[in-house]
């Protein structure tokens, strides 16, 4: 009998380096902490690995330059532009530095009054307060200043982002707007930065007379000049590494997970589900910023994490169905029903509130929730019970 629910733990971990056999030292690390911590692994655990230490030890790293070099292959070297990239220092501002070394003039075309994943530099108040429609109106630099001056610092970081990327390099030429096609009036070869909408702005660009129109995901997606890259996504879910190169995402991913697995099965005899996470798939209500500005939040897991949950809200039962019982007598009824629910609830009033998002979409985000974002040294977490539901003996 279980007397505790979902449990999450960031597992203390080496500092890893390219080149370390990082399967062997979590299985080595994991194992380590069961034994010393007393606790027990079972089957239907789940061990999450950050991508971070996957593309660590892979030397999954690209510079400045060999960036440059691939936009001037894809852009020769002319004048070109950049649609809607995010706001951040740790993503994307080495990218942008980059992509102004591979060409003449450089116009940024920044979304307002924030980026795809929420980053601010005005309110939804002060539009409102100005009369501006984002739907339809566009401005030069000049134009935006004119009408929002320059309170426009990020609520959290303090940073002037307008200020900033054109800091960071002396071609480069800030505008605005949400519409893709803006950029088009001013060069028709166009590098699309966002992440999730990525397909359709290149559709729009494309069928609106752009010429050479790439999205980052089609950038580094193999080396060039011996750099790292990433066959699947490119420069997408790449972070800074130092003031002239950035992590790319990992690749080779399932590979890595099921031998992880395979390796677990073999030190502790239980069949145990391992993936890779990014970002959590998560929105913070104070700075309204969405956290996922990874491709993916789990670019590989194994098999046991395809799909998504199929709960029944219990609640629903404990106010109607099963109203008239308590004690024993509704916790025994409540078991029966977990035990015996359909194989499929999507639809299902029974199953209302219960929001059944990919596993692996959820499992990530709990794992990013508690490995955090600085210096926990906790890169790998382990989730137990996850799979257990009430009816669970």
């Amino acid at each position: 009998m279980h007397y505790t629910g979902v449990t999450s733990r960031g597992i203390i971990c080496p500092i890893f380096k390219e080149g370390d056999d990082l399967v062997a030292a979590i299985v080595d690390s994991v194992t380590t902490a069961a034994k010393c911590e007393g606790f027990e692994l079972r089957d239907k655990d789940v061990i999450g690995v950050t991508e971070a230490v996957v593309a660590r030890t892979q030397g999954n790293y690209a510079t400045c330059d060999q960036i440059a070099t691939d936009i001037r292959n894809k852009f020769g070297g002319e004048d070109m532009g950049i649609v809607f990239p995010i706001l951040s220092r740790n993503r994307f501002a080495i990218l942008l530095k980059s992509i102004a070394m591979g060409c003449k003039k450089l116009y940024v075309q920044l979304s307002y009054p924030s980026d795809e994943v929420g980053n601010s530099f005005v309110t939804l108040d002060a539009i409102d307060e100005k009369g501006v429609n984002p739907y339809s109106d566009s401005f030069t630099e000049e134009e935006f200043r004119s009408v929002f001056g320059y309170d426009t610092k990020h609520t959290f970081t303090g940073v002037d982002y307008i200020e900033y990327y054109k800091s960071l390099g002396d071609n480069i030429e800030i505008i605005f707007s949400n519409d893709p096609r803006y950029i088009l009036k001013y060069t028709k070869n166009v590098l699309n930065c966002d992440i999730h909408s990525r397909y359709r702005t290149q559709r729009l660009l494309k069928a609106a007379g752009g010429e050479k129109v790439y999205r980052m995901d089609e950038i580094l997606t193999e080396s060039v000049d011996g750099s790292g890259f990433n066959p699947d996504y490119g420069l997408l879910g790449s972070n800074k590494a130092t003031e002239n190169k950035v992590k790319l995402f990992p690749r080779e991913c399932q590979e890595f997970v099921d031998k992880l697995q395979a390796e677990m099965i073999k030190a502790t005899g239980k069949h145990i589900e391992c993936m890779v996470y990014g970002d959590g798939g998560f929105k913070d209500p104070v700075g309204g910023i969405w956290e996922l500005a990874d491709p993916v939040v789990s670019p590989a897991h194994t098999s046991g994490l395809i799909g998504k949950p199929n709960e029944l809200k219990m609640k629903y039962f404990a106010d109607n169905d099963l109203s008239d019982l308590s004690g024993d007598e509704l916790a025994a009824a409540m078991k029966k029903l977990i035990k015996s629910k359909d194989g499929d609830l999507v639809g299902n009033m029974q199953s209302q509130g219960t929001t059944p998002r990919q596993l692996t979409d959820l499992l990530g985000s709990l794992s990013d929730l508690t490995s955090g974002s600085g210096d926990r040294g906790t890169p790998v977490i382990l989730i137990q019970g996850y799979f257990d539901n009430y009816a669970t003996e």
